[in-house]
């Protein structure tokens, strides 16, 4: 029962532990606030000098206020204006577009004072990267092939990426989001200008302190806010929608599986020692009432043979009282007298007595 308690005891710590390890990360992330937008938050596009497209451009946005603007400020040229398809509003050189530049301002000087900072390589293609701020060692930042951002299930997880110069993609490259992360939480802080290579994915709101140019067929999720400089469009799809909660967080509790160290109380096995009741096989005893057997002692019926006993009628031997026939009679002249029975039978009734008596004899002899 001791070793049972500790063990028990030993498996509550454990699992204590590996719930206090999960929360420190989980805290530490949450801890880090997103980027205010501002009413930067309604624009999809926001340049400072101007906004050229070539090509069909779609832009669109479904945030509850809007997300699908596109704004201008302090220029006024938006060339190529007739093949953009938006779902917001174009403002140019208003009150909306000028506060969404000072708004633009204040987003980008927050990003840039993001700290403390992880310093990586500028090439981010092939990497997995966790909710964090992230400074290039050269000052620049480049992706080819596929960068991961991985939230851990985290959808508050915010990326910080900051670079003193520039940002550029490469053609067919991708940022992809896992583990609840999500593009409204990925920020972009470039301290020059940003290129998006052709048909390539990307991923966050980009804060130029330039210029922004997505090639042709790039697509992004996110935003393209240029604070001096122009943005310059190519046939592609700029998608600033609703920030919505990933219903993925709802798998990262399965890590509360590790309380499977319960299974010590396995040790509850021993009572298998049970089984020796299959000493209960000696009944087999039973089987002595083959004893019964003895019935055999039936045989001595046999006694029945006395009966032989019947022999004693012999004892009709009493009509030897016929011996008064030895009634003699003295004859005279020499001849036989005539007597009512021939000499022969006389004779033969002396050896049947005779034989009769000596019969008699030997069974008193016998019995006696």
């Amino acid at each position: 029962m001791k070793t049972l308690k500790k063990m028990r005891s030993i498996s509550l710590l454990l699992t204590l532990s590996l719930a206090v390890i999960m929360a420190v990360p989980t805290l530490s992330m949450a801890a880090q606030p997103t980027v205010n937008l501002g009413t930067t938050s309604t624009f999809a596009v926001l340049a400072g000098t101007t906004i050229t497209n070539t090509g069909h451009t779609t832009i669109s946005g479904t945030t509850p206020e809007g997300g699908g603007d596109v704004g201008l400020y302090p220029g006024s040229d938006f060339p190529g204006k007739a093949d953009v398809t938006l779902s917001g509003t174009v403002h140019i050189n208003d009150t909306v577009a000028i506060k969404a530049k000072t708004d633009l301002v204040a987003a980008y000087d927050d990003a840039a004072g993001r700290t403390p900072e992880t310093t990586i390589p500028s090439e981010l293609g092939g990497k997995t990267l966790y909710p964090g701020t992230y400074f290039s060692t050269s000052g620049t930042f480049q992706i080819t092939g596929t960068l991961t951002l991985d939230a851990q299930g985290d959808p508050d997880g915010v990326f910080v990426f900051k670079t003193a110069s520039t940002l550029i993609t490469a053609a067919g490259s991708n940022v992809n989001l896992i583990n609840s992360a999500r593009y409204c939480r990925t920020f972009w802080k470039v301290g020059s200008s940003a290129t998006l290579g052709t048909n390539s994915h990307f991923v966050g709101h980009i804060f130029a302190y330039q210029s922004i140019a997505a090639q042709t067929g790039a697509t992004v999720q996110g935003q393209l806010l240029a604070r001096n400089g122009a943005v310059t469009l190519d046939t592609n799809t700029i998608t600033n929608g609703i920030c919505t909660t990933p219903p993925v967080v709802v798998t990262p509790p399965v890590v509360v599986t590790p309380p499977v160290v319960v299974t010590p109380p396995v040790v509850v096995t021993p009572p298998v020692v049970v089984t020796p009741p299959v000493v209960v096989t000696p009944p087999v005893v039973v089987t002595p009432p083959v004893v019964v057997t003895p019935p055999v002692v039936v045989t001595p019926p046999v006694v029945v043979t006395p009966p032989v006993v019947v022999t004693p009628p012999v004892v009709v031997t009493p009509p030897v009282a016929i011996t008064p026939v030895a009634v003699t009679r003295t004859v005279t002249g020499g001849q036989l007298p005539k007597t009512s029975t021939p000499l022969y039978e006389l004779l033969l009734i002396g050896a049947a007595l005779t034989l009769l008596g000596v019969i008699g004899w030997r069974k008193r002899k016998r019995y006696a």
